[in-house]
This record gives structure tokens, sequence and C-alpha cells, in this order.
């Protein structure tokens, strides 16, 4: 048995979205996401009601094949979801999302945390900079906008 230390990164940003709790929350879905993620095409969804639910498992393409996405926590009431995402050999990540009712809609605090399980993960962390993190989370947070204002998705970006 080998024990380590984790290398480990945490980043939080707090979205501010044009809409309000229950209207954003269901939009917080691997389903749903399709419709306001240019491209969000999840391999395949377990679900008895066919959208996010406590216990829902979703497997998306990665980089190194693919990830393996477990929804531990999903309250709707509470504007709360958990997800962990295992990508085998790279990292076991942590994502809660929190909803909180806002002046000009919803703030949103999303918070991952990511677990190096090898050298590819730890050269996931190194990336993983608050710059980075930053530009992922006001991207996200510009297509959600969008779609909230619009009904439309903003197209993918150019490489």
């Amino acid at each position: 048995m080998r024990i380590s230390n984790p290398r480990r990164v945490t980043r939080t940003y707090v979205q501010r979205l044009t809409a309000t709790p229950a209207r954003v929350f269901p939009l917080l879905c691997p389903v749903r996401e399709a419709d306001w993620i240019e491209g969000w095409d999840p391999i395949a969804v377990w679900s008895e009601s066919g959208i996010a639910e406590p216990d829902c498992v979703f497997i998306t393409p990665s980089d190194t094949g693919e990830a393996i996405w477990y929804i531990t926590r999903h309250s709707p009431d509470a504007g709360e979801v958990e997800m962990l995402k295992i990508t085998p050999g790279v990292t076991a990540c942590k994502l809660d999302i929190k909803l909180t009712p806002a002046a000009a809609g919803t703030d949103a605090e999303v918070t991952y945390t990511h677990t190096s399980l090898g050298p590819a993960g730890d050269a996931f962390i190194t990336g993983f900079t608050e710059e980075f993190y930053l530009r992922f989370m006001r991207d996200w947070e510009s297509r959600l906008n969008h779609y909230l204002s619009t009904g439309n998705r903003l197209p993918a970006p150019h490489p």
C-alpha cells in the first residue's frame, strides 16, 4: 500500500447570473448543459429521471480518454449540487455549486477541488492556475447568462 500526501488545488469563483436560482438550477445538469454549452455531449448518462438527480452518473470525453462523473448531492430547494469527476490516471475532482438569490438574479459559488492521481495529474494541477480558472469561470458565466437572456447558445470558441 502506498500512502501519499495529496497534490491538490482548490479554486472558487462567484458567477453573477441574470436569472433566479429556480431558473438556473435545472441547467446544472449533464443533459441540460447541452442547451447552453456548444459542443457539450456526454458519452452516456445514467439517470432514472433523464436529468440530474442524486446518484446520476455520466461519462464525458477527456484529453486522456474518458471522465466519470457522479452526482453526490442534488438539492434544488437549497440550490446546491455536488459532483465527483474521476479522470483515471489524472485527477479526482469535487465540484461544488451553491446558488443564492441576489439583487440581479443569482450568485453561483463554483468550487473545483482537483487532486492529482499521478504525473498527468501533477501537470494538470500545475496548469490549473488562478488565471486559467478565472478565464474558465468567466466563459461559463458568459455562456450561461447569454442562454438565460436569449434562449440560445453562444458559438464554441475557435482555437
